[in-house]
């Protein structure tokens, strides 16, 4: 059966509007720049929050969705909290900035899910006036070259390294210098990536809190599902109460 524009058209607006993505590159006389924030988010912190924000506004982005992982590729051999909770968590700390997203478009399909498929999917979706801007960390970016089918990302996407103060960038320059592929990769110094996921998992086992780490409404979330061994009764009665709400 074949289709032609139009049907296309529609068929691409159906996979946005199902997977919570922007509807981007409908004006054929401008460049759109679509940024996804990928990762596992296992939970999202205020690290992935701020490396977007400023991505946002340093690269000039039209916006940013938080895509959660599926079934990520490198982490088949350890747990993963599910995708609806990791999907939730992040609608909630991403729902007040108005140009930050949430998607379900990995989390939704079947499968161990790789960036080069993701990203190969999206440029199906998008028109090419629609650049992709694929935020990630500095340490993932050393590995990239690696990664499965890591020459459709480098033709596909811009590649955005969020780095931590002092870190040593010269791995991942090197990398990417002595790669066959042609990465266009830009970094960005992000001082609250000193944050991680796995030390937000450690603290919630552990029974210490997480403010200032993560919005309260991804805390509240946490400890309402009993995420990462949360005790309720360490949790403060104030924020136990707002939790009611998610």
């Amino acid at each position: 059966m074949k289709y032609d524009s139009k049907d296309i058209e529609k068929i691409a607006e159906g996979i946005v509007r199902r997977a919570d993505l922007p509807m981007l590159g409908r004006n054929p006389n401008r460049t759109y720049r679509l940024g996804i924030m990928g990762g596992t988010f296992d939970p999202i912190h205020n690290g992935h929050l701020v490396a977007a924000e400023q991505a946002f506004y340093d690269l000039d982005l039209d916006v940013v969705v938080f895509m959660p992982a599926g079934r990520p590729a490198f982490k088949q051999d350890r747990h993963v909290s599910p995708g609806e909770d990791r999907y939730a968590m992040t609608l909630l700390a991403t729902s007040d900035n108005p140009h930050f997203l949430a998607s379900r478009f990995e989390v939704d399909r079947e499968g161990i899910t790789y960036t080069a498929d993701t990203l190969a999917l999206l440029r199906e979706v998008y028109p090419p006036n629609v650049q992709l801007y694929f935020i990630t960390g500095a340490d993932a970016i050393a590995e990239i070259v690696r990664w499965r089918h890591a020459e459709t990302i480098a033709d596909i996407a811009h590649l955005v390294g969020a780095t931590r103060p002092g870190y040593d960038l010269d791995r991942a320059r090197s990398t990417i210098a002595a790669s066959p592929y042609h990465f266009d990769v830009t970094y960005l110094e992000i001082p609250a990536l000193a944050i991680s996921s796995s030390y937000l998992r450690e603290r919630v086992a552990k029974g210490q809190s997480l403010r200032y780490l993560t919005p309260e409404p991804v805390t509240g979330y946490i400890h309402k599902h009993k995420l990462y061994g949360a005790r309720p009764n360490t949790f403060e009665a104030s924020e136990l109460d707002r939790a009611q709400e998610y």
